[in-house]
Formats: structure tokens, sequence, C-alpha cells
């Protein structure tokens, strides 16, 4: 019986330390990158300061879902979405250093399913969008004069948007897993990305909200994947309603296809080709 168990348990464990050792490995090295690490949180944080600022004072925007014209408050869940969106993004540069250094076919010669390597990789990729999200969350909620909402209260509205960063970074290292199986150069990845990527996050809500937009750019919205994203954090930091589509579609939508397609991201064994 033991002998069973063991033959039945062993390939399962020694995957399980292989992803382990793997994950370990590319969260040390973006550890000791520490100019994408400051870069990644100052960025948006210098988004908020200019971008809200000037906007609040300048503009004096008047929708009914920017709370008494503080624009630099609503802003915050739309940049927590671009840091984990742009972590995502360059963590995954960590497949083309290792394929183009030999690593990558290194790791593919040893026993193991390549899904397993690429598991290891992917989740390495997942952790840190979503801790470069919500340590952005953090920090915004500590700076004086951003009044956030937390409708659920702090510690709960903190859990539900972490929840919901974790989703995010889980669809966008799948997405980004699937480009990385088509396109050969790291050059090629990230044009391909920022062409993608960055129109998805302009109409997301993450800059302005979705209530009084043109059809066209509402059912463009509607079909964003991020939108769901951004008004989950709304509705767990910022806003006191049910937000745009609403809680609970949101956790669907976000539910269903952050797993799904990041199945399909490390099922793709050309990427480790």
């Amino acid at each position: 019986m033991i002998a069973a168990e063991r033959a039945a348990g062993g390939p399962v464990i020694r995957a399980a330390m292989a992803c382990q050792a793997i994950l370990g490995r590319d969260l040390r090295a973006v550890l000791r990158s520490r100019s994408q690490l400051y870069s990644s949180l100052l960025f948006p944080l210098m988004l908020l300061a200019i971008l809200g600022a000037g906007v609040s004072e300048g503009l004096d925007p008047s929708s009914s879902r920017i709370r008494d014209g503080d624009y630099t408050s609503y802003l915050v869940p739309g940049l927590v979405v671009m840091a984990a969106l742009f972590s995502s993004t360059f963590s995954s540069a960590s497949y083309y250093h290792d394929r183009d250094s030999g690593l990558l076919r290194v790791m593919m010669a040893s026993p193991h399913s390549p899904r397993v390597i690429l598991l290891g990789k992917a989740l390495a990729g997942v952790l840190i969008g979503a801790a470069q999200g919500l340590g952005l969350l953090a920090v915004a909620a500590l700076i004086p004069g951003i009044n956030l909402e937390w409708q659920f209260g702090a510690a709960p509205g903190f859990l539900l948007a972490a929840g919901g960063g974790l989703l995010l970074a889980v669809f966008l290292n799948g997405f980004a897993q699937l480009m990385a199986a088509r396109i050969r150069t790291m050059q090629g990845f990230h044009l391909v990305m920022n062409l993608v990527l960055f129109p998805l996050l302009f109409f997301s809500g993450a800059f302005f909200p979705l209530d009084d937009l043109p059809l066209w750019l509402k059912v463009a919205a509607a079909v964003n994947p991020l939108s769901y994203a951004v008004d989950l954090v709304h509705i767990a930091a910022y806003t006191d309603t049910n937000g745009h589509f609403g809680l609970a579609v949101d956790l669907a939508v976000l539910g269903v296809l952050a797993p799904a397609v990041f199945l399909l991201g490390i099922g793709s064994k050309k990427g480790a080709e």
C-alpha cells in the first residue's frame, strides 16, 4: 500500500518541486532587478499625482461616477490594474531571455513535462503582477488627499481587490504566454502586447467612466476583460454603489475567463521550443 502511494504521489511531488524551483528562481530575478520594481511602482504614482491633480483641478470633472470632482481618487483603481498589466507583461520577457540563452531548452530536457516548466514561470508572473497592483493600492490608500470609499470595510475591500488583482494577473500571464508561443522575438512580443493591451486599458473605465460613452465604446468596453477588473476594484475600494457591471458579473467573467486563458497559455508548447 505504501509503495503504491509513493508511486502515485512521487511524480506529482517531483513536478511540484520543479515548479516551485522555477517559481523561486524567477521571483529572485525580479527582486534583484530594482529598476523594474521601482519603475513599476513609481510610474503609476507619478500618473496619479500629475494626471489626477491636473484633471481634478484643470477640467473639473462632473460625472456622477467621480465623487465631488476628485479625479485623483477615481484614478486609483485604474492604475492598480495598469500596474498589474505592466508587471505581468514585463515578467513575461523571462521566456525570451531563457529561450535565447538556451536555459529553457535545458529545462525542457529534464524529465518534467513542458507544462510543468511553463506553469512555474507563469506562476511567477502571476505573483509579481498581483503583488505590484496591490502594493500600489496599499501605497495610494496611505496618501493624504486620496479618499477611497471601502464600502465593505478596508480589510474586506482590500481582500476583494486582491482577489480581482489575482484573477487579472492569471488572465494576463496566460494571454502573455499565448502571445509568446507565436511571436519569436522579445521586441515583437512587446510591440504586439502594447498594441493590444494599451487600447484595452484605455476603454476599460480606468481613465474615464463608461456610463456616458457612445454606444460603440460601451460595446467595446463590455467585451474587454480589463473592464471587469477595473470595475471590481472600483467596487471594492472607491465607489459606494454596485459599479458599472455589478460585482457578481465582474467575478463571474474573471472567474471563468482567467483560468481558461491561463490553461491555454501553459498548454502552448510552441512557447517552450
